[in-house]
């Protein structure tokens, strides 16, 4: 999709791109503007599974919330923001709100992106932001590829390889995102149905 562009910050590009195409998700990611269109059934399907996942596993209890599509501020860029698919965050992170529903990234613990035709963004750019916001958790349910990859525990802005998960395997949540959990890979690509 061309834009003429006639805004003067690119923040507020996004925010007009925004505006035009509801139920589409705009991101600045690395200093430039992403635009993805809404998800299939099956994507959202997955979503809501997760939601019963980390209710099940006590996740309030234990002082976290699990959110759909809220905003992660990002060091990489003065504009830079995200808007991971799932995240689970410190139940105070409202305290954290950085601008624009964004949310400074100390308060999450794990995030999580289900491929859509954005792939490349969710597989390499958001690895990338991810590791230098120091994201503990990062899981791509990644369905063109018909696997889940868990990258965890970042180091000087880098994560190590990832964890790769097929079929009938199941993803061990991280100790560091508060709850015990092993997720279906099954159901985290294919929804929760």
């Amino acid at each position: 999709m061309a834009v003429m562009l006639h805004e003067s910050s690119l923040a507020e590009a996004a925010d007009r791109l925004w505006e035009e195409l509801p139920g589409h998700r705009v991101e600045i990611l690395n200093g430039s503007i992403v635009v993805t269109p809404p998800p299939d059934g099956a994507h959202q399907e997955t979503l809501t599974w997760l939601v019963e996942e980390f209710a099940r596993a006590r996740a309030r209890q234990a002082g976290l919330r699990y959110l759909q599509g809220v905003g992660l501020w990002l060091p990489t860029g003065p504009d830079d923001y995200a808007v991971p698919d799932f995240s689970v965050v410190d139940a105070d992170y409202k305290d954290a709100l950085v601008e624009k529903n964004c949310y400074a990234p100390h308060v999450f613990r794990l995030v999580l992106e289900v491929t859509s035709s954005n792939w490349t963004n969710d597989t390499a750019t958001k690895v990338d932001v991810y590791a230098r916001a120091n994201i503990p958790a990062y899981l791509i349910a990644d369905r063109r590829h018909d696997e889940v990859l868990l990258y965890a525990d970042p180091t000087d802005g880098k994560y190590p390889d990832p964890g790769t998960f097929k079929r009938g395997q199941s993803v061990p949540v991280p100790e560091a995102v508060g709850v015990t959990l092993d997720l279906s890979v099954d159901t985290l690509l294919d929804g929760g149905g």
